[in-house]
């Protein structure tokens, strides 16, 4: 049953990732049209991400009531919703409302499936299926891009995916009597080891913050969420302010960040066969590192996009990787919590960088974009450090 499950779970990180780059590749057209101040989305990015940490740290015990399917669907339609509703949007306010709703289902659904996938299924299926999500997220932007230059603007683009959004929302809601078999089969297999062991209730939130190594790993998260976020929102705005380039061409060279996060994660699945989480995090960071260095190179277009592709390669296995050895190195019955403070945490870093990032682009200068992609890496290794030393037991 968990293998008839696996398409879906494809299917529902593809829904995760497709509106997660729009406001940022649109958002060089949006805030002239809308005639705000280019700083306001780092206000929008904080709203979704807030929305996110809510339903993130108590996503333990919305998914022991309703269960993973249920969870899963609600979520993806809600972020539907929202989606559309920002395609009609025509104030900063509008935009603001209706990030309320996309922030409280994106957080469900990334915590409900990521511990799904981290207790029934192999390293690579993480892997793989978070590449489905940087196809998504890939596919957002250009969708976007496309809308620019064909001059139906910025509002089309949303429509489109809120379209998408709501046929992968029909699916998934066609798929509930597989969830629930699924949860029927789970829920007989521990009983016949450890009575009880399926219907136990979520560990504490204070139990499982004072587990060895928690803390640091919910830092990482936030650390390791803040670039990725700021790269993403930021990257094309940095383009066409510090290096002149067009809207709709840096709309398309800021995607290429994503699009390495697909191809890393999905290369990071292959070597998951034969590395361990610890070895793909470490490989990860090297090569981001050497991304951001390259971004910082001046007056050079092709070591700047590159420099994003590679950033993005960088990004690809360490998120996934943290994720799935989250029930082997902290244990299983406490996962499911565990994974929902990582997530509350790492929306935290969403919530908090991109208006920062925001601040010193608009009032200080853009060229500290890569100065402080550059801090939040150097925080990065210094909190997974902490978490890595931690060995993996088997489940």
């Amino acid at each position: 049953m968990f293998s008839i499950l696996l398409p879906i779970i494809y299917l529902s990180f593809i829904s995760l990732g497709l509106p997660d780059a729009l406001l940022g590749s649109g958002w060089s057209v949006i805030y002239k049209e809308l005639d705000i101040p280019i700083s306001s989305a780092g206000l929008i990015s904080m709203i979704i991400s807030l929305g996110t940490v809510i339903s993130s740290f108590f996503s333990g015990t919305v998914i022991y009531h309703l269960k993973t399917g249920l969870t899963t669907f609600l979520s993806v339609f809600l972020t539907a919703v929202a989606i559309w509703g920002f395609s009609k949007s025509s104030s900063l306010m509008e935009f603001c409302l209706w990030a309320v709703p996309y922030g409280l289902g994106a957080g469900a659904v990334d915590a409900a499936l990521n511990n799904y996938v981290a207790l029934h299924y192999k390293a690579s299926h993480m892997n793989f299926l978070h590449c489905f999500w940087g196809l998504g997220v890939s596919i957002g932007p250009y969708i976007m891009s496309i809308a620019l230059m064909k001059g139906i603007g910025w509002s089309k683009g949303y429509f489109i995916v809120s379209l998408l959004q709501t046929g992968i929302a029909f699916l998934l809601f066609m798929s509930l009597p597989v969830w629930n078999k699924a949860e029927k089969e789970h829920r007989a297999l521990p009983n016949e080891k450890n009575p009880g062991l399926a219907e136990e209730k979520p560990v504490g939130t204070l139990e499982a913050i004072k587990t060895r190594g928690v803390k640091s790993g919910m830092l990482t998260f936030c650390v390791y969420c803040a670039l990725e976020a700021s790269t993403g929102l930021w990257g094309a705005t940095w383009m066409v302010l510090e290096r002149g380039i067009s809207p709709e061409k840096a709309a398309r060279w800021a995607s290429l960040f994503y699009i390495g996060i697909t191809v890393g994660r999905f290369l990071s699945g292959l070597a998951s066969y034969k590395l361990s989480p610890t070895s793909l995090i470490k490989t990860g960071e090297i090569i981001l590192i050497t991304g951001i260095f390259l971004i910082m190179i001046p007056f050079l277009p092709i070591t700047m996009v590159l420099g994003f592709i590679l950033t993005g390669i960088g990004c690809g296995p360490v998120y996934p990787a943290l994720i799935h050895s989250t029930p082997s190195r902290f244990g299983r019955k406490n996962s499911q919590r565990i994974i929902g403070l990582e997530m509350a945490l790492a929306y935290v870093g969403t919530t908090s960088m991109p208006p920062i990032m925001g601040i010193c682009v608009e009032k200080i200068s853009p060229g500290l974009f890569p100065v402080l992609q550059l801090v939040l890496f150097g925080l990065l290794v210094l909190f997974s450090f902490n978490v890595l030393k931690i060995k993996e037991k088997p489940l």
